[in-house]
């Protein structure tokens, strides 16, 4: 769940830079009594997410605006079903869409093509995972939206985890020692509760990797021959994760190698808006 303090605190942000001043075509065009009604409606199928977001920008915006969600977090809808209305005063509701709007869509783009990943992972028993290729300022929200579709997180940020990739290998064994000696006197550093995933780009990296005692081995861009193979190495004594070359058309095959996770960039960093109109009408 997102937490209440987040979401009112990113919601602001992006309130404030859509209206620095005030909302001049509201606040000159628009009776100041009048009353606005509104429906969140789909213009395409997908799989919702942002609902507490969406509900945030009315509220904030004026607290008196009432939003009934019709639909909650990681429910699938079709094209023309009403999701939430609104209704609140006009000024408000109108200084608010866009920004309800922008947050909803993203979101439940992201969780709609997170289930496609998802679907397509089904009965191989891999799971889909996001990456830190996140818009900057806004992670919790994206991260959400994947888990809405199905998904699942990564390390939140860099102060999570251990994550050990091709330049951390080079400036710690600068020195001389080998790839093992190094990584095991990292860990011995180490919180016993600080998990550590190290990545390799080539089958002959995994056994000194093994050696070391960490909990997960990336397999970055392995052609699907060399996955299985790296697979059948590590041989269940730790998390085996692919990342590189996935997409819809691949994933499949990725999962059926035996692979443990799959991190897709492109959950986040690719997914298209998803087609939602705010229809609206003002009371007399």
């Amino acid at each position: 769940m997102l937490a209440r303090a987040q979401i009112d605190r990113v919601v602001a942000a992006a309130l404030e830079e859509d209206a620095p001043w005030g909302d001049v075509t509201s606040a000159y065009l628009i009776p100041e009594d009048a009353v606005a009604t509104a429906e969140l409606v789909a213009r395409e199928a997908g799989v919702f997410s942002g609902a507490d977001v969406f509900t945030a920008a009315f509220t904030l915006t004026d607290p008196s605006t009432h939003v009934e969600l019709a639909v909650r977090d990681g429910d699938a809808f079709g094209a023309g079903d009403r999701l939430a209305s609104v209704r609140g005063p006009a000024r408000a509701v109108l200084t608010a869409e866009r920004v309800a709007l922008n947050f909803v869509q993203r979101m439940s783009g992201i969780a709609t093509l997170t289930t496609r990943y998802v679907a397509e992972v089904a009965h191989t028993g891999a799971r889909i995972a996001d990456t830190r290729k996140t818009t900057p300022g806004l992670r919790a929200f994206e991260r959400h939206a994947v888990r809405c579709g199905g998904g699942h997180n990564h390390r939140y940020s860099l102060s999570d985890a251990v994550m050990a990739k091709d330049n951390h290998l080079a400036v710690l064994t600068a020195r001389g020692a080998s790839v093992t000696q190094a990584l095991q006197a990292a860990i011995a550093r180490l919180p016993h509760t600080t998990h550590v995933e190290v990545e390799v780009d080539r089958l002959d990296q995994i056994d000194a990797v093994l050696a070391a005692g960490v909990g997960t081995i990336m397999l970055d861009n392995f052609p699907l021959a060399d996955l299985r193979t790296g697979v059948e190495k590590i041989a269940g004594r730790v998390t085996v994760e692919a990342s590189g070359g996935v997409s819809l058309a691949t994933v499949r095959a990725i999962a059926e190698t035996g692979v443990d996770v799959i991190s897709v960039g492109a959950l986040t960093h690719s997914a298209p808006a998803l087609d939602l109109g705010l229809d609206m009408r003002i009371e007399a």
